[in-house]
């Protein structure tokens, strides 16, 4: 996948620049993406989707015990902290997530893209000019961020360096084109496909997020076959009418059963879509 130069900033009015606000609604993200269904592949309220390891009562645990690093990441954000503060927290988060989980990583790649952005949510109350959140994070943070070694022992890492793809850390650089660009646009024209159904947007967003990005976890589990097929699936999904069709719940359900089936979970996709669900709300 490709990302577009940034373009001159577009004015937005940020909602709420209190840490603890700003903590509460990433944390309230994670959770709105697990009270989704369904979702290919992915956990649920409902089931378990392609995982053994985890479910919705762990991935809330999860999401709760976030919340106060989303809080301190929005606090070094307003003090206009860099890269090596914001990881600082970001390495403390993930060791808290794990010992809650009981070692299972539930939201590692959340903890990095939805941290930064709930950091660019503080550092706008230091600012005299607006702009989206995912502006901020590329213009405060996206040079320290691409020269920052990259990981090795992690599936991103691995995939980046085995399909040449950029994965989270060039989405951050690059403003996060795939919040705003494609999982945002998804969630208001679901709303109006589904006559303000919150729920069906949300899987119209996942699907949207699907057919274009090039999901970590699913590359990880399955290669490039596995992501075009996810990919297609998504896409017919979609071309089909997505959620206007009074049968949208069942062929979204028909789409999970066979990532399922396929051990696919696309996790990127999953965080992106917190991602923009957290912005919608503080954005206006």
């Amino acid at each position: 996948m490709t990302f577009p130069l940034l373009a001159e900033p577009c004015p937005v009015a940020v909602k709420y620049h209190d840490p603890e606000l700003i903590g509460r609604h990433a944390a309230q993200a994670l959770v709105l993406e697990v009270e989704t269904w369904p979702k290919p592949g992915l956990v649920s309220h409902i089931d378990n989707g392609a995982h053994t390891d985890m479910d919705a009562d762990l991935l809330r645990l999860s999401a709760r015990t976030l919340e106060p690093f989303f809080v301190a990441l929005a606090e070094a954000g307003a003090m206009n902290a860099g890269m090596d503060r914001l990881r600082q927290i970001g390495i403390e988060a993930e060791k808290a997530m794990r010992d809650a989980t009981g070692g299972v990583n539930t939201h590692r790649g959340a903890i990095f893209g939805l941290g930064l952005l709930a950091a660019a949510a503080g550092l706008v109350a230091t600012r005299a000019w607006q702009a989206p959140l995912g502006t901020l994070v590329a213009q405060r943070w996206g040079r320290d961020i691409l020269n920052q070694a990259p990981e090795h022992d992690t599936h991103g890492s691995l995939v980046a360096r085995r399909y040449q793809v950029g994965g989270a850390r060039a989405e951050a650089a690059a403003g996060m084109p795939s919040v705003y660009d494609v999982a945002r646009p998804a969630l208001a024209e679901g709303r109006r496909l589904a006559m303000g159904n919150e729920e069906a947007a949300r899987v119209h967003a996942c699907m949207a997020l699907i057919a274009v990005v090039d999901d970590s976890n699913l590359l990880y589990r399955a290669g490039p076959e596995g992501l075009n097929f996810a990919r297609d699936k998504a896409r017919s999904f979609l071309a089909d009418g997505g959620v206007a069709r009074a049968s949208w719940r069942w062929d979204a359900k028909a789409v999970h059963e066979a990532f399922v089936a396929r051990n696919l979970s696309p996790g990127g996709c999953a965080d992106l879509l917190a991602m923009a669900l957290f912005t919608e709300v503080l954005e206006s």
